[in-house]
């Protein structure tokens, strides 16, 4: 059995999943890396995209974040993100429904308030949408 790598990842609201791991491929801010018992220690900011939890056999659970940091050490990952979801969770039709209604908002804005609120909505259903493929 090959060595494994404690993962934690938590958003600003809880802990989404604290396990062991085979590797954990998460969205750095330079690019994709995957973390594996015994890497180099290093902290990286992250770019929206997909971390893949790798375990013994399985298919990779996935977790979409949304910014933030990743620290790891030989032993440890740990995902601090902005925004986290489980892309299992996710419904693709609804997201491009939200993503259709949100433009319509910003077309129909009339304060710079408005505006900012329906542009940064817009900004995250396209970086969730486009880390979907």
């Amino acid at each position: 059995m090959a060595d494994k790598i404690a993962f934690d990842l938590v958003s600003p609201d809880r802990l989404l999943v604290s396990t062991e791991a085979e590797m954990v491929v998460v969205p750095g801010s330079e690019g994709y890396f995957g973390a594996m018992a015994g890497h180099q220690a290093l902290v990286s900011s992250l770019r929206p995209g997909i971390v893949a939890v790798h375990g013994e056999g399985a298919e990779p659970v996935r977790y979409f974040v949304r910014g933030g940091f990743a620290e790891v050490t030989a032993e440890r990952c740990t995902v601090l993100a902005e925004q986290a979801v489980e892309v299992d969770a996710l419904d693709r039709a609804a997201l491009d429904q939200q993503l259709k209604d949100a433009r319509e908002d910003l077309a129909d804005a009339t304060t710079d308030d408005e505006r900012h609120r329906a542009h940064h909505l817009v900004s995250q259903l396209e970086e969730l949408i486009a880390a979907l493929g």
